[in-house]
């Protein structure tokens, strides 16, 4: 099985990135293959161009995105770790879905209109944020995510949602024993989802 880790915060050392490491430690300990997609560090490009969007002229996509998509095409499982900026993803990782997960790709034209092109394939997240999970259910930044997000953009691409795991109250300064924490569960996550049963 090979899984792709979107990761969408500028800071290599964030949680979110701390999460993704201890992702890919539970992935690789079971025999699985991972790619790590660091979006800031890697510096995408996360701005749709006009000659990008599918259209009666024609449609192709740029060359970073042909990578991209070469890069993913034998993935299994896409992970996506990011924080909550405002309440919802930073823009960076929705440039990316737009891009990537575009036209050709996540999805493309069927006999009534668009056809997923990732089925069989599953999606799972894993966020952070500064404000409490029960805040964040409570203005329903929570629901709006999960239905954005998740089953949305699954349904348009014929991904399977198998988790969204959240974390609230995760502030500058987190203890080191919090975040040791925080990561045996995104282990126990990997064992439970994908290991063998």
């Amino acid at each position: 099985m090979q899984h792709a880790l979107i990761v969408a915060h500028p800071n290599p050392k964030s949680f979110v990135a701390c999460l993704a490491v201890a992702y890919a430690e539970a992935a690789e300990a079971l025999g699985h293959k991972t790619i790590m997609r660091d979006l800031y560090g890697m510096e995408f490009d996360p701005c749709l161009k006009a000659d990008e969007i599918p259209s009666a002229a024609g449609y192709a996509p740029r060359p970073d995105v042909v990578s991209e998509r070469a890069l993913l095409a034998d993935v299994d499982v896409f992970a996506l770790f990011y924080p909550f900026w405002l309440n919802s993803p930073p823009g960076m990782l929705k440039g990316y879905l737009d891009r990537v997960f575009g036209y050709g790709f996540a999805y493309g034209k069927g006999r009534a209109g668009n056809e997923p092109l990732l089925v069989g394939r599953k999606l799972i997240s894993f966020t952070a944020s500064g404000t409490p999970s029960e805040w964040v259910r409570k203005s329903g930044a929570w629901e709006a995510v999960r239905t954005l997000f998740d089953e949305h953009v699954a349904a348009v691409c014929g991904l399977t949602v198998t988790d969204h795991i959240h974390f609230g109250s995760v502030v500058p300064g987190i203890r080191g024993d919090v975040v040791a924490r925080h990561q045996e569960s995104v282990r126990e996550t990997v064992a439970r989802q994908f290991g063998p049963h």
